[in-house]
């Protein structure tokens, strides 16, 4: 426990975890909320629904970096006033609009989210000395899980209470407060000792170095493997007849999650995050043998779901050592994208293969792949390693473990 006491005992970390976990929670009852009102309000179908969640997802995947670099050039407090109106016209809108209208409305909306996630992970890297920042992520990680395990539910229940337009109008307020939230915490971007006043402009060739999209690329590969697993978790439990049974096995899965996330901060020797997203794919790829039951199930994803938090947490950290202060907006937003595209890419690959084989089939094919992605991320360290003197002071954390 010594390393959460030493980094909750910073200054502000507490109040800006608890923030994150209240802010994060309508960020993820969205796309609940949307399928929902497609489907049952507008009446269309799934496929329908997904087009406005690819469209939302597609917008945050570009204007994340460039949100990111508006708040390297212009702070924190004008971007959140920028997407907090978006968001405010956007979910006040929605309810209202047709389905053609719908979709480029979603896009825009996507590009000008409220960036909570990278602006959360920026402030960690101001307010935490590089050495603490392994309990301070790990934080951070459980606090995505517990706001993934609260907003889907919420938006669920809220729907079948009330009605799914309603809920939208719900899902937006609380975005809105959020972004109001975070403007008046107005958490620091820059750490104390870093260089104040007009900010320098940092070509990107300085700092999206090989290594940076080596790190980048592991995000995506993880999260790919992980928008799989869900899918195929879901198709595994159809097949067996045991769908009631999914909430279940998916919180069985969020609590190892927040189990090995508690490890990863506790424990002293740093994990690289290649190593933790080659073993989450290994450990991913076997899973679809304990499709028989669903306590089979869940049995078989505690090993992968250990390695979920710890993973991610791993990848932030190591984007905001390799970083410069001045550019780390920027990153943190391309980490945000890279996550994001995983998930977008990772869950209908998985369903793709379902439909064209069997369910078991969507966690091999989808951790192979991840795995893959190790093998061709190793030689950029390898290399690293042969050009870097070993006496370099305050090196750059491993993407893969010490010999």
């Amino acid at each position: 426990m010594k390393p959460y006491r030493e980094a909750l005992a910073l200054p502000g970390l507490r109040t800006l975890l608890l923030v994150a976990v209240l802010a994060r929670v309508p960020l993820t009852a969205t796309g609940v909320t949307l399928t929902f009102y497609v489907v049952q309000d507008l009446g269309r179908g799934y496929g329908a629904a997904g087009l406005v969640g690819a469209a939302i997802t597609v917008g945050a995947a570009i204007g994340g970096p460039l949100l990111g670099r508006l708040v390297d050039r212009r702070g924190l407090r004008p971007v959140l006033v920028l997407t907090g109106v978006a968001e405010a016209v956007f979910w006040s809108t929605a309810p209202m609009l047709p389905y053609p209208l719908l979709l480029p409305a979603a896009f825009l909306a996507g590009s000008l989210a409220l960036p909570i996630f990278s602006v959360i992970r920026q402030s960690i890297a101001a307010m935490v000395p590089a050495e603490r920042r392994r309990p301070a992520y790990a934080l951070d990680s459980m606090s995505v899980e517990l706001s993934f395990m609260i907003g889907p539910a919420l938006a669920t229940a809220a729907v079948t209470a009330i009605s799914a337009r309603t809920t939208l109008y719900l899902v937006g307020a609380g975005i809105v407060a959020a972004g109001v939230g975070l403007f008046l915490l107005n958490p620091p971007i820059r750490d104390a000792v870093e260089p104040t006043g007009p900010r320098r402009k940092v070509p990107r060739r300085e700092w999206l170095t090989p290594r940076m999209l080596a790190v980048l690329a592991v995000s995506t590969a993880a999260t790919l493997v992980l928008g799989g697993a869900d899918v195929a978790v879901i198709a595994v439990l159809r097949d067996n007849g045991d769908v009631g049974f999914t909430g279940a096995v998916l919180a069985m899965w969020a609590v190892a999650s927040l189990v090995g996330g508690f490890a990863y901060g506790a424990v002293t020797r740093s994990w690289s995050p290649l190593a933790l997203m080659a073993a989450l794919s290994l450990c991913t790829i076997p899973v679809g043998l304990g499709g028989a039951s669903w306590w089979l199930l869940c049995l078989a994803l505690i090993p992968a779901g250990l390695l979920c938090a710890p993973t991610l947490a791993a990848t932030s950290d190591a984007v905001s050592r390799l970083a410069p202060a001045d550019a780390r907006g920027e990153a943190m937003g391309l980490h945000a994208s890279a996550i994001t595209v995983g998930i977008a890419v990772g869950a209908p690959l998985a369903g793709a293969v379902i439909d064209a084989s069997a369910p078991a089939w969507g966690f091999a094919v989808t951790g192979v792949i991840g795995g893959l992605v190790a093998l061709a991320v190793i030689p950029v360290q390898l290399r690293r390693r042969r050009t870097v003197a070993a006496a370099e002071p305050a090196p750059e954390p491993e993407l893969t473990p010490a010999a």
